[in-house]
């Protein structure tokens, strides 16, 4: 059977190896989770806000939603726009639409008009779910083919029974499509198949240290891939485990349910946990289930690190560095303490092949900083329907170009150093700096722009537009943050500072510096 259009298959020789070392099982989601929850049926699955689900309701739930669907005319290969929040509706979208072959975009919770619209119109997307009836009225009127305007309330479970008809399934078509950090303006979409998507959660779940009685507390957006298979809610339900879904952040949420739950596995990035830690009333609640603290999206400083060791007395903390792309780094228990205390650990797979690349592509030596270049058994050989995109970001043996700078540390884990992307990490969020950079240039008063990272204690980056203006116009942060917001993206993409400037420097290519500029911007919040 052809791939579907836009879908860069994996080459059949490297399919074989992958198959013959049992990485892939040839087995659809819906295949794996179907067995798995009959076999934990009367186990929690689910806990939300009050509500307990177990895995038969959660596979009931699901099936009756996937019956409605295909009632609705949605089948095998439809691309869909799901939109929603951390709550059971999510879960029960996602494995009712795996039953039928349909494919989630999983756009974030943030995302507004530009965001969605641009999804609907790549994709050829058929049906849209989300909370908001006046931006999914938007979308539609923007996009004939859209049949369907769903929102989450109609998600709700309805009397059980219904069964949808089967449906033959490829184990090599995608499952869903994932955003990536998204480098050249809104993020390009990651097509994973059924059958790396099970070996990506199995492979980390090896590596997080699971059994039958752990709870996960799943605090980031389910859309991301951390928190739904990196193990996530994929890794958990795999092992008849619980998932507690968390819709608020705040300290004042999340740890009262850690000591309700007796959560034993927690997945956050740095800047949740330094919020938490700050928090005046933390230490008034019994963390001492917690097992396991994962940490991704951004740097683990050494302190936080022993900050978070001190207050979750039982956990141990593990860093982790992933992308939704494929490749995951995990830190295991019996590394060395300083590779445990200083690196993003190993890859989960023996067959993931890692290369840190110099300019020309040429392997560095151990110890020196290089492009973390990758392929394996769960990475991707291209982006949806990107093919110019592709001949850039991968090499021609196939492996994929990250972008993200790493160097191996003597024990051979591997540490971050920093990026060659133009991305502002904000809090593990990625924000494509061209992408807000082409939307200011939009503006009337505006002449030049160049958008960089400034430093923040908490969220490690926000984001700066350094702007150049027109002659004789003026801009206020106030002013641009409503032009850009009125344009329909999301609202944590908004510049948090606002320079005016009357030049830029410039780098020995003649090229705007923003290297130059971030130093500037850091030497004056030094000041």
């Amino acid at each position: 059977m052809p791939p579907l259009d836009g879908v860069v298959p994996f080459p059949p020789e490297f399919a074989a190896r992958y198959r013959a070392a049992g990485y892939w099982e040839d087995r659809t989601l819906d295949d794996v989770f179907s067995e798995l929850f009959a076999e934990h049926a009367e186990r929690v699955a689910l806990l939300h806000a009050g509500d307990t689900i177990t895995y038969r309701q959660l596979a009931e739930r699901r099936a009756t939603l996937a019956a409605r669907l295909h009632d609705m005319g949605l089948r095998r290969n439809d691309r869909v726009v799901m939109h929603l929040p951390n709550a059971p509706e999510f879960l029960y979208l996602y494995f009712a639409l795996q039953m039928l072959g349909v494919i989630p975009v999983l756009a974030l919770a943030p995302h507004r008009r530009l965001e969605i619209d641009h999804f609907v119109k790549l994709t050829d997307a058929v049906a849209y779910f989300g909370t908001d009836p006046e931006l999914g009225e938007v979308i539609r009127a923007a996009n004939p083919g859209l049949r369907h305007v769903i929102l989450i309330d109609q998600l709700a479970p309805g009397p059980g029974g219904a069964q949808p008809p089967h449906v033959e399934i490829d184990p090599t078509d995608p499952c869903c499509l994932l955003l990536s950090g998204g480098t050249t303006g809104i993020p390009k979409l990651i097509p994973r198949t059924h059958n790396d998507y099970v070996y990506n959660s199995r492979a980390a779940a090896a590596v997080y240290y699971i059994d039958r009685e752990s709870c996960q507390l799943a605090v980031a957006p389910l859309a991301h891939n951390m928190p739904l298979a990196c193990p996530g809610v994929q890794g958990f339900l795999m092992h008849g485990a619980r998932v507690v879904l968390s819709e608020g952040t705040r300290a004042t949420e999340i740890l009262p349910l850690v000591e309700r739950h007796r959560i034993t596995h927690i997945a956050a990035v740095p800047a949740l946990y330094i919020r938490w830690l700050a928090d005046p009333d933390a230490g008034d609640h019994d963390m001492s289930s917690v097992q396991l603290l994962q940490s991704g999206g951004q740097r683990l400083q050494p302190e936080l690190r022993r900050q978070m060791a001190a207050f979750f007395p039982n956990a141990f903390v593990q860093e982790n560095f992933g992308m939704s792309e494929g490749t995951l780094f995990f830190v295991r228990k019996d590394q060395p303490e300083e590779a445990r205390m200083e690196t993003v650990g190993l890859p989960v797979s023996a067959d993931d092949e890692v290369r840190l690349c110099d300019e020309s592509g040429a392997e560095v030596p151990d110890g020196e900083v290089g492009e973390l270049t990758v392929r394996g058994p769960y990475t991707l050989r291209g982006y949806y329907r990107a093919p110019e995109y592709n001949e850039r970001q991968f090499t021609p043996d196939g492996f994929y170009r990250s972008g993200d700078l790493m160097r191996r540390h003597p024990s051979g884990a591997y540490l971050v150093e920093g990026r060659i992307k133009d991305l502002i990490n904000r809090g593990g969020e990625k924000i494509s700096a061209e992408e807000i950079e082409n939307l200011i240039l939009m503006h009337p008063s505006v002449r030049n722009i160049a958008c960089v990272p400034f430093p923040d204690p908490v969220l490690g980056e926000r984001m700066c537009a350094c702007v150049i203006l027109r002659p004789g116009a003026q801009l206020t942060l106030d002013a641009l943050g409503q032009f850009l917001f009125d344009l329909g993206i999301a609202k944590f993409k908004l510049p948090e500072r606002l320079e005016i400037l009357d030049d830029f420097p410039l780098s020995p290519f003649g090229k705007t510096s923003k290297k130059a500029l971030t130093e500037n911007l850091r030497d004056r919040s030094a000041v």
